[in-house]
Parts: C-alpha cells; sequence; structure tokens
C-alpha cells in the first residue's frame, strides 16, 4: 500500500458520490492532527473502513435487517461465500458501496503497476481487515460495555491497547455520528444515501474534554 490509494475518486452516479464522501470523511485531517491516528496509508485506510461501517450498519437498522456487505464484488477475486441476495433497496445500497470499495482498491493496485498474480492475495488481505474490523465494531457497539469501542478502535486503528484519550476521543465521534443518523429519521437518511450523500460530524468540534467525559 502507498500513498496514492485513497484518494477521492470523480464520481459518475449515485454509489460513486456516497464513496467519495465517506473517503473525504476520513481524510480529514482533524483525525490526524488532533485524534493522533497514525497518518500513514494503512492509517487513513482503516479511517475508510470504519466510515464505511457506521454507514452501512445504520442501513436497514429500523428494519433490524443486518444489511453488512458479504462477498467481494463477483469480478473481484472470490475469496469469501457469495452474497445474499439483496433483500430491498437498503441492503443493496451498502453491498454496493462495499462493492465500489473493492474496486477502487483493485484499480488502484493495478494502477500501480501490480501483477494480476499479486492483486488475488492483496485484495484477500483487504477483505480480511475489512471483516475483521467490521465485526469488531458491530460488537463493539452492541456491547453493554461502553469502553467495548474504545478497545476495538485502539486496537485497530491506533494498533495500541493503551492509547488512551485518542481512543476515547475517536470513541465519541464514533457514537457522536450514529447518534446525527439517527436524529435525521432513518427514511431521510436512507433517502440522502440515495441521492449520494451523507453527513457526518466535523471531527475538530468534538472537543477532548468531552470525549473523555462521554466515553
Amino acid at each position: 500500500m502507498i500513498l496514492k490509494l485513497f484518494r477521492p475518486s470523480s464520481p459518475a452516479h449515485s454509489i460513486s458520490d456516497l464513496y467519495g464522501a465517506i473517503v473525504a470523511q476520513a481524510r480529514e485531517p482533524a483525525f490526524y492532527s488532533a485524534y493522533g491516528v497514525p497518518d500513514t496509508v494503512q492509517g487513513r485506510f482503516d479511517l475508510i473502513v470504519l466510515h464505511l461501517v457506521l454507514v452501512i450498519a445504520q442501513i436497514g437498522r429500523e428494519a433490524g435487517e443486518q444489511a453488512l456487505p458479504q462477498a467481494l464484488p463477483q469480478a473481484l477475486p472470490q475469496t469469501l461465500p457469495q452474497a445474499l441476495p439483496n433483500e430491498g433497496a437498503t441492503r443493496a445500497i451498502g453491498q454496493q458501496l462495499f462493492d465500489t470499495f473493492c474496486r477502487d482498491l483493485d484499480d488502484n493496485l493495478r494502477e500501480m503497476g501490480v501483477g494480476d498474480l499479486a492483486v488475488p492475495k492483496k485484495m484477500r488481505s483487504f477483505a480480511e481487515a475489512f471483516y475483521g474490523r467490521q465485526a469488531a465494531y458491530v460488537a463493539a457497539l452492541a456491547a453493554t460495555d461502553r469502553r467495548e469501542l474504545e478497545n476495538a478502535l485502539a486496537r485497530n486503528i491506533f494498533d495500541d491497547a493503551k492509547s488512551g484519550e485518542r481512543a476515547v476521543r475517536l470513541a465519541a465521534y464514533v457514537r457522536a455520528a450514529l447518534a446525527q443518523f439517527g436524529q435525521q429519521g432513518q427514511s431521510a437518511f436512507e433517502a440522502a444515501l440515495l441521492r449520494g450523500r451523507v453527513e457526518f460530524p466535523k471531527p475538530e468540534t468534538m472537543p477532548i474534554a468531552e470525549a473523555v467525559q462521554n466515553g
């Protein structure tokens, strides 16, 4: 992975717009300068994954369905079971977002000159990273102990179980993002997604003191 990866792409339709908005949010300078997320390709990748998981997890929440993607796009190397049939438009948005993410990775690898034989191995690594983090974040958000989310972020983004205020502040941001999604109302949230729009909190507006208190 090199710095050329994860640049916002030129969107051609609503899913591309939505994916571009997620990438742009993950590239917000405050995450790296104020939150202490490593300003590396791995750090940027981890924040893109985090924001993807937040949006996908919110999709279909009102109906109680698991709208999380379950496989790589068919055009890419298949390393996981095939996705189940889409259960309505909301689930389709989540799968299409994930597919766009995978194709972006695949396109970047090939553009950088990674050989055809090496691409499948790298894509398997990306898929494993996504699914591992997705499972950790979803479980942590469902846990009764709020520290579970901080621990998951510390392990996966800061790579440090003792990351202290950095993980606490990022956990507060995650909860603020989900609260903001919920305040829109599920119908309005999903309608905005169909137009290629999603709004996240501004990371710089989350004071450290408030994050520690609410964490």
